[in-house]
C-alpha cells in the first residue's frame, strides 16, 4: 500500500529530486515542519514590501548628496537616461511591478503548482527572486531604470509570485483543524519580510555607501546571495501530506456552518460564481488601501514629521541637513519594519481570531476599523502626535496582513480545499490591480499636490480620504457574499475520479493519519523553528530600537 511505502519520509525512487511525488511525507513526521519551511521563503520574498528604503537614495544615485534633475523628463525618458536622477514616482512603478507581476503568475502557474509541487515551485521562486535581485543591482550599477525594472520587478515578481502561494494549499491540507491558523502562517513571513529586510538593507547600504555610491547596488548583490540560500533550504524542506490524511483522532466537524461548505467546486468552475468575484474586489480594495501607504512609509513618515523625529519640531523636510535627512531616514527605515512587524503579527493573529468569528466578520471588521484609522490619520499627523500616527497605520497593516492570511481559508471555506490553491492564484490577480491602484493613488496625488504647492507635511491628507472611499466599497461587496449555489458543487465520485487521477487510487479514497499525528515541538522542530526566529528576532530587536526613537 502507498502509505506503508511512504514509511520514512520519501517515495517515488523513480522520480526527480524536485518532483512532487519526491516530498509526500511518511510515517513519523512532524507536520509542524513546514511551517517554518514556507518561513523561509517568505521571509525573503516579504522585502518587497521594504523597497522604500531604496526609494530615496535611488533618487540621488547620480548626484549622491542631492538628486540631479532633467526639467521635463518623462518616465520613457527615465528609463534610458544615464546623467538624470529618477523620480521617486517613478521608482514606485518597480512596487506596481512587484505585485502585478505576483498576481499574474500566480494565476498563470497555479494550477502547475498543485501538479508539480511545493518544492519545485519554491526552487523556481528562490531563482528569480535571487537572480532578480542581481540584475536589478546592475541596472542600478549602469544608471538604468529599465533594466532595474526587469530584473526585480518581472523576474523577481515571479519569483514573488511562485513563492507566495506554494506552501498555502499545503499548509491548508496539513492542518484541516486550524484552517485559518495554517493560512496564517502560510503567508505570515511575506508580512515579516521587511521588518528583517529594511533594517538589513539600511545596515548595508551605510556600509557600502562611498563618495562616488549611494550603495543600493551593493546591498542588492548581497541581499539576492543571503535571499537565495534561506530560500532553497525553504523549498528543499517542504512535504505534502498523503492523499486523504487527517490528523490523528480528528474528524470533521458534525455541525454545518452555512458559511463553510463541505463541497468543492472545480476550479473550471469557480470564477463564474459572483462569490469568486466579490471575493476578488474585497481583497482588491483592502489591499489596494493598504499597498500604497506600505510603498511610501518610508519617505511619508519623513515628510509628514520631518524635524519632529530628531527633537527639532521647527524643521520641515526641506530644511533638514544632509546629515539630519540621514538620520530621519533610518528612523523611517524603522518605521517600515514596524508596519512589517504588525503585518506578520496580523496575518497570525486575524487569520486564527477567523476560525472563531468566521472569515466574513473578519473582514467586517477590517473594513470598519480601516475607515475609522484612515479618516483619523490626518488629525493626528496635524496634531504631531507621532505615537498616534504610528499606531494607526500599525493596526491598518494587521489587518491588511490579516486579509491576505484570511482569504485562502475564505475561498476554503467557498470552494472546498480541492483546488483552494490554483483558486487561490487565480484571485491574486486582485492583488496585481491593486499593485497599480495603491501606488498610482499615493505616489500621483503627491506629485499633483507637491507640484500645487501643498506643503510636504500635508501631502498625505486627501490620500486617506480617498482611501477610507475604497474600503467603504469593500464593505459592501463582503456583506454581498453568500453560500456558493449548489449547482457548482462537485459529486463525491468526481472528487475521488481526481484524485485517483492524482495518485494511486487505493490511497486516494482511504482517510487515516498514516503514522502521522498531528506533531509537536521535538527536537527537530524546535532547531528549524529557532533557524528562521533567529533573524526574525534580529529584526524584532531592531524594529523596537528604532521605533522607540518615533515614540
Amino acid at each position: 500500500m502507498t502509505s506503508i511505502a511512504q514509511a520514512g519520509g520519501l517515495t517515488g525512487s523513480g522520480t526527480g529530486l524536485l518532483d512532487r511525488e519526491r516530498i509526500i511525507a511518511g510515517a513519523g513526521f512532524n507536520r509542524w515542519l513546514v511551517p517554518p519551511a514556507a518561513l523561509c521563503i517568505h521571509l525573503c520574498i516579504g522585502m518587497a514590501y521594504g523597497f522604500s528604503v531604496f526609494w530615496l537614495p535611488l533618487s540621488r544615485a547620480i548626484g549622491i548628496d542631492k538628486s540631479v534633475e532633467c526639467a521635463d523628463i518623462t518616465l520613457l525618458g527615465e528609463l534610458f537616461t544615464t546623467t538624470c536622477d529618477w523620480h521617486i514616482s517613478s521608482l514606485g512603478w518597480m512596487y506596481t511591478l512587484f505585485f502585478v507581476l505576483l498576481g499574474v503568475s500566480a494565476a498563470i502557474w497555479g494550477g502547475w503548482l498543485e501538479r508539480a509541487g511545493p518544492r519545485k515551485a519554491g526552487v523556481v521562486a528562490a531563482c528569480c527572486w535571487g537572480g532578480g535581485l542581481l540584475i536589478a543591482a546592475f541596472g542600478v550599477y549602469v544608471h538604468q531604470l529599465w533594466i532595474m525594472w526587469l530584473g526585480a520587478g518581472v523576474i523577481g515578481g515571479v519569483g514573488l509570485g511562485l513563492g507566495y502561494i506554494s506552501p498555502v494549499s499545503t499548509l491548508v491540507k496539513w492542518f484541516p483543524d486550524h484552517r485559518g491558523m495554517a493560512t496564517g502562517f502560510a503567508i505570515a513571513g511575506f508580512g515579516g519580510g521587511a521588518m528583517i529586510g529594511a533594517p538589513l538593507a539600511n545596515l548595508l547600504m551605510n556600509y557600502f555607501k562611498t563618495p562616488t555610491s549611494v550603495g543600493v547596488w551593493e546591498t542588492f548583490v548581497t541581499m539576492g546571495a543571503i535571499y537565495f540560500v534561506f530560500m532553497m533550504i525553504g523549498a528543499y524542506a517542504y512535504r505534502v501530506s498523503p492523499v486523504g490524511w487527517q490528523p490523528e483522532g480528528w474528524a470533521p466537524p458534525a455541525k454545518a456552518n452555512a458559511m463553510i461548505s463541505q463541497y468543492n467546486v472545480h476550479l473550471n468552475d469557480a470564477h463564474k460564481t459572483p462569490q469568486f468575484w466579490l471575493i476578488w474586489w474585497v481583497l482588491c480594495l483592502n489591499v489596494s488601501a493598504g499597498i500604497g501607504v506600505i510603498g511610501m512609509a518610508s519617505p511619508m513618515l519623513q515628510e509628514i514629521f520631518a524635524g519632529k523625529l530628531i527633537g527639532l519640531p521647527n524643521l520641515g523636510f526641506n530644511a533638514l541637513s544632509t546629515e539630519q535627512k540621514a538620520t530621519i531616514a533610518a528612523i523611517a527605515a524603522g518605521f517600515a519594519g514596524l508596519l512589517s512587524l504588525f503585518n506578520i503579527g496580523g496575518r497570525v493573529f486575524w487569520a486564527s481570531l477567523s476560525d472563531y468569528i468566521g472569515r466574513k466578520n473578519t473582514y467586517f471588521c477590517f473594513f470598519l476599523f480601516g475607515i475609522a484609522l484612515y479618516a483619523s490619520a490626518p488629525t493626528f499627523a496635524n496634531l504631531g502626535s507621532k505615537g498616534l500616527f504610528v499606531l494607526a497605520f500599525g493596526i491598518i497593516l494587521s489587518m491588511y496582513g490579516g486579509g491576505f492570511a484570511t482569504v485562502p481559508a475564505y475561498l476554503a471555506d467557498m470552494f472546498g480545499t480541492q483546488f483552494v490553491g490554483a483558486i487561490h492564484g487565480r484571485l491574486l490577480t486582485a492583488w496585481s490591480t491593486a499593485g497599480i491602484i495603491g501606488p498610482v493613488v499615493v505616489n500621483y496625488l503627491r506629485e499633483f499636490q507637491l507640484a500645487a504647492g501643498v506643503p510636504r507635511d500635508k501631502l498625505y491628507d486627501s490620500t486617506m480620504y480617498v482611501l477610507c472611499a475604497m474600503l467603504i466599497a469593500g464593505l459592501i461587496c463582503n456583506w454581498l457574499i453568500k453560500p456558493v449555489n449548489r449547482k457548482w458543487h462537485m459529486s463525491e465520485a468526481e472528487v475521488a475520479r481526481l484524485q485517483a487521477a492524482s495518485a494511486n487510487s487505493e490511497a486516494a479514497i482511504q482517510h487515516g493519519s498514516f503514522g502521522i499525528g498531528k506533531g509537536g515541538l521535538d527536537l527537530k522542530a524546535a532547531l528549524f523553528w529557532l533557524f528562521v526566529g533567529i533573524p526574525l528576532g534580529w529584526g524584532v530587536y531592531k524594529t523596537l530600537e528604532t521605533a522607540a526613537k518615533i515614540f
